[in-house]
């Protein structure tokens, strides 16, 4: 049984008085009044943001807190223009504790936070139904009394209460988006990603489907990025941005890996990495990035520095459904390498030829034409034979088919 058809813990939340939690904190107390029961476009002067974690290991929250454009603190400091403030409530981040920190998350589980909140769920969702029977759990977040008893409440409790009042959903990371490492194969958790766990036809008070920014761990700007254009449209300001049929935001993951990356023209050339360390394209030593949609070889991994095949190791697959199991075993050639890689060396062979005579006749000087020699002392460079001076003739006319030579 998955989480979807299971019914969520029947224990309730349990609700805090407002004014006890205010007295706590040392302020006055703010009552309630007005909350969002249909959300409309702003202008908003604050946006709350809600983490949640499931089977996580917190490498998406790194990510995130390591963006630089723009970068978290742009946001939390309402310093974009156009964008509202975000209240980032972060298990980890957060300067409050206890009930002080849990009692946000109360007031959005109930639809009565006096402002519009998104949830930033990161991890994949475990089936909370297999440890309740148990009296166990997955992954929690606060706690409440049953039967005398402090128990941690689940995550995936708080996102099915939560996201009924939510401007929008977004799942970070392949964990979260597609359920990741916890949901492959024999894993004792039936983990999944969000959009699996919410009903089909979920949608936000915004009206949005889940928003989902693959990767493992996620390239950060892509996360701030996305977020800052999603307020965006919730002020009315901006156009509600791209979003291809996976939820992804398409500027970001309409081009594979490999199309940006780095190593791209070796594979043209026909020319590839025979172990870990050489230069050339990595397809044959277990690259995946002519099929996987990712943009971290164009963007870096932080602060636009890194990424996987820039730094020489294969894409394996991170940021798409299908990882892990679909990308095993890593680090060996994929199986259609074995067709296009053989193309591309044909092909290429040809193309290395005829790029390397244009090279080498590109890498002269007028005047050392003229002389035949070059006066380099690092080296002897070899005049061009008979053969080639032909053939670098005709090329020449075509060149100047439609235009004077310079000096003619």
């Amino acid at each position: 049984m998955s989480v979807v058809d299971a019914p969520v813990l029947e224990t309730p939340i349990p609700e805090i008085d407002d004014v006890d939690i205010d007295e706590q904190n040392g302020s006055t107390p703010r009552e309630i009044t007005n909350p969002l029961a249909e959300l409309s476009l702003g202008p908003h002067k604050v946006v709350h943001a809600f983490w949640l974690a499931g089977m996580s290991c917190d490498g998406c929250s790194i990510a995130a807190v390591g963006a630089t454009q723009p970068p978290v603190e742009a946001l939390v400091n309402g310093t974009i223009p156009g964008v509202p403030k975000v209240v980032l409530h972060h298990p980890v981040l957060d300067v409050e504790a206890g009930e002080a920190f849990m009692h946000p998350y109360e007031l959005a589980a109930r639809g009565e936070l006096d402002a519009p909140f998104v949830i930033i769920f990161e991890g994949s969702v475990a089936d909370e139904t297999i440890t309740a029977q148990t009296g166990g759990y997955w992954s929690g977040l606060g706690a409440r009394e049953v039967d005398g008893e402090m128990q941690p409440i689940p995550t995936a409790e708080w996102l099915e209460r939560m996201s009924k009042h939510a401007a929008a959903v977004i799942a970070l990371g392949t964990c979260a988006t597609w359920g990741g490492i916890p949901a492959a194969a024999n894993n004792v958790t039936n983990s999944m990603g969000v959009m699996d766990f919410l009903p089909p036809d979920y949608r936000s008070t915004l009206g949005l489907p889940v928003v989902n920014i693959p990767g493992c761990a996620p390239v950060g700007d892509n996360f701030t990025e996305t977020v800052a254009a999603v307020l965006l449209f919730l002020q009315g300001l901006g156009p509600l941005p791209a979003f291809d049929e996976l939820g992804r935001p398409a500027w970001l993951f309409d081009e594979t890996v490999h199309r940006g990356c780095t190593r791209a023209g070796f594979y043209e050339e026909g020319t590839f990495a025979e172990e870990y360390g050489d230069k050339e394209c990595l397809v044959e030593i277990g690259c995946w990035g002519p099929v996987v949609q990712c943009n971290i070889n164009k963007r870096g991994a932080l602060n636009h520095v890194g990424g996987c095949m820039n730094i020489g190791a294969p894409c394996i697959g991170c940021t798409m459904p299908g990882f892990p199991d679909s990308f095993a075993p890593f680090y060996q050639t994929p199986p259609g390498t074995i067709v296009s890689s053989t193309a591309s060396k044909t092909h290429g062979s040809i193309i290395r030829a005829l790029r390397a005579n244009t090279q080498f006749f590109q890498n002269r000087t007028n005047r050392w034409e003229k002389q035949g020699h070059i006066p380099d002392g690092w080296g002897h460079v070899r005049e061009p034979n008979v053969v080639e001076k032909i053939g670098h003739y005709f090329y020449e006319k075509i060149q100047f088919m439609n235009s004077k030579k310079p000096g003619a």
